[in-house]
């Protein structure tokens, strides 16, 4: 939200010396000396825990209230209400007047100004801690940044993994390359470009640099265009990876830095025909990567009138069958454990509508009884599957705890084509690029981490902790999100990106 008590409540020096010693995300609360969410007041610099602590920053801050009885307080007792403070880990800026958290800047820049100071601070902090980590890191190929971003880390990571599988220069082209400016959130400009700043990430993470990068442009952007995102709360990794997919797709489809439509139209003809899955429009890099098409059967059982209709698609959700949710664990007893496979005949098996879907049949003219059935007509480069794990009650949603077995090579969708014949041998094969993993109980908390493969290994992302780990670990993931690369376009994705590199 706008706050309006920035300019009587920011009052501390960016670089001021008040400030403790020591990485920021682990100052103390200068009450309970507890180290845990610590919380720097911008107007006095004095260090508290929060809320879900022991609760001392909000304790400061109403301490520090004038009371309200005196209508002729002092412009300097104005000042100094502790309204406003930062956390000094995600740099997240909240005002307790508002009770919420704040978005704009003073017209000096003063929180962003306090919250590069923090950075560098951390930064600092993190160089002299950083050797024992560099070993694991050194002794791998690791060709990537580590993220750190409060909540973000594990979808935008995800993010550079199937994006490397085409060529760079797709997010370089005319329509973004003249965009030099870095927007902060002082800046109020609402001409902002997600795929420009996206570009810029994937950019910087492709550097090779092995220090914490925060994507802070790209996180401004998602704020001003997708206002379901804004604030510190929880979100959810598939929702965010949707509207981040069809903002990316709307935008390189429509004319914006003096670029018209009929230019992109002209240069997204240049990509194949086997490549195009038009969403919404034009074919983009998007829908090139992610773009898969589904055929809708539904028959009608009265008459037995077939209607078909094709649905592009950018992922697709699975449900859990019913009879597996009770299994929670890969070795646990009672009964067959749940795979991708059964996921996915769920999917696409026949099925009878119940009576609050009933079909508009055209020629019985009146809703009738019908089956339904999903095939695929066109398989994407890279298949996101998205596991249905929360489902509501009739009070709350609840998470759908059970393990779900899923191959690490060699995923077969050939059963699932509408013309299987016409496929190659290996056109159908997928093997797993990345997995989206959920801990928590339910959609409102938790944490989200991720493993994704890089030239044979397997690597654990935990916000800016990036890890080696093994097969054997991956596979017993709880998956939410997983990516799988097509085998064949692979190889020759990889080969056509060394080239643009």
């Amino acid at each position: 939200m706008e706050c309006p008590h920035l300019s009587s409540s920011v009052c501390i020096a960016p670089d001021s010396a008040k400030f403790p010693n020591g990485s920021p995300s682990s100052w103390c609360c200068s009450v309970c000396r507890s180290n845990k969410s610590p919380w720097v007041c911008l107007t006095c610099s004095s260090v508290h825990c929060g809320r879900y602590v022991n609760g001392h920053a909000k304790k400061h801050y109403e301490d520090a209230q004038v009371p309200l009885t005196n209508h002729k307080k002092s412009e300097k007792q104005d000042k100094a209400q502790h309204t406003v403070c930062m956390d000094c880990s995600s740099y997240s800026t909240y005002c307790y007047r508002c009770d919420d958290f704040v978005v704009n800047d003073t017209k000096l820049g003063l929180v962003q100004k306090v919250r590069e100071h923090l950075q560098n601070l951390e930064n600092s902090a993190f160089t002299a801690d950083r050797h024992r980590k560099r070993k694991l890191l050194e002794n791998s190929t690791l060709n990537s940044k580590l993220l750190k971003v409060n909540g973000s880390t594990t979808a935008i990571c995800q993010f550079c993994c199937y994006f490397k599988e085409l060529p760079a220069v797709e997010l370089r082209n005319g329509k973004t390359a003249g965009r030099r400016t870095y927007h902060t959130r002082s800046q109020g400009d609402n001409n902002v470009s997600l795929v420009e700043e996206f570009r810029k990430t994937l950019c910087a993470l492709w550097q090779g640099s092995q220090t914490a990068f925060s994507p802070e442009s790209l996180f401004y952007v998602v704020w001003k265009i997708m206002p379901n995102f804004r604030g510190y709360q929880q979100q959810d990794a598939h929702e965010f990876m949707r509207y981040l997919l069809d903002h990316l797709h709307l935008e390189l489809q429509g004319g914006f830095n003096g670029v018209s439509r009929s230019a992109i139209l002209q240069e997204n003809s240049t990509l194949s025909a086997s490549n195009k899955c038009c969403i919404n429009g034009a074919s983009t890099v998007v829908t090139a990567i992610f773009g898969g098409i589904l055929q809708n059967e539904v028959n009608c059982l009265i008459c037995g009138t077939e209607s078909r209709k094709f649905d592009p698609f950018l992922d697709l959700s699975l449900d859990i069958p019913s009879q597996f949710r009770s299994k929670r664990s890969k070795n646990q007893e009672n009964g067959p454990v749940c795979s991708l496979q059964d996921c996915l005949r769920s999917f696409t098996d026949l099925e009878e509508l119940d009576e609050t879907e009933l079909y508009m049949c055209h020629k019985c003219k009146k809703k009738q009884k019908s089956t339904k059935k999903f095939w695929i007509q066109k398989l994407p480069k890279v298949l996101c599957l998205h596991l249905k794990r929360f489902h509501w009650t009739a009070y709350l949603r609840n998470k759908v705890d059970t393990y779900v077995e899923f191959p690490l090579r060699g995923l077969d969708l050939k059963c699932y084509l509408l013309e299987p014949e016409n496929s190659g041998p290996e056109s159908c094969l997928y093997d797993l690029a990345a997995v989206v993993v959920h801990h928590g109980s339910g959609v409102g908390s938790g944490h989200y981490t991720a493993y994704a493969t890089h030239e044979g290994r397997w690597f654990h992302f935990n916000d800016s902790t990036v890890t080696l780990t093994d097969e054997e670990t991956v596979v017993k993931a709880k998956a939410y999100i997983l990516f799988y690369v097509e085998r064949q376009a692979k190889a020759g994705s990889d080969k056509l990106f060394n080239t643009s590199s």
